[in-house]
């Protein structure tokens, strides 16, 4: 599979952020998939890259010029596309993918998650969309999902289409299992 995680560039306030992409990375080399990201050395984004690389596995980074400097961007990927617009970078990151999977993150981290969940609700694709809940860091936006639901602003099986766990194994078992 071909997963596309979005994670911060930064690399949050508690060390398990980091250790927690680490282990993904790791786990998605010793399963044999192919991470896509978005293309940076820095925060969680380098912390997945660079435990995937150093498991053997593919790496496809995808990063606005704008940002190769701001973002640092990895140059030690399998490839990495260099493009104009957030725009393009999105549509490799979304195109490429088989899965989705939101680490920790900041505003850019929820605007690509809330893409890709909004696009499998609407039926624009059939791809998994999971948030990994690392020490709760997710908590706070389920409960404002729930609140949407019963203010009635969105339909009661609205978390049904997203996968939500904390370990990495559960994780990935849940996205292998994923009808296609």
């Amino acid at each position: 599979m071909h997963i596309t995680v979005f994670c911060g560039s930064k690399p949050g306030s508690d060390p398990a952020f980091v250790q927690s992409a680490q282990q993904l990375g790791e786990r998605l080399a010793q399963r044999g998939h192919h991470l896509v990201y978005g293309g940076a050395k820095v925060g969680l984004m380098g912390a997945v890259a660079n435990a995937v690389l150093a498991g053997g596995g593919e790496v496809i980074g995808a990063i606005p010029k704008a940002l190769v400097s701001k973002e640092v961007a990895h140059d030690g990927l399998t490839h990495l596309h260099i493009v104009d617009t957030m725009h393009e970078r999105k549509a490799i990151l979304s195109g490429e993918a088989d899965a989705f999977v939101a680490l920790p993150g900041g505003p850019g981290t929820m605007e690509e998650l809330f893409e890709v969940w909004t696009w499998r609700m609407l039926g624009y694709h059939n791809k998994p969309v999971a948030l990994f809940n690392l020490n709760g860091y997710y908590d706070p936006l389920l409960a404002m999902i729930e609140r949407m639901i019963q203010q009635e602003f969105a339909w009661s099986d609205l978390t049904a289409s997203l996968i939500v766990t904390d370990n990495v194994d559960d994780l990935l078992d849940r996205l292998e299992a994923y009808p296609a």
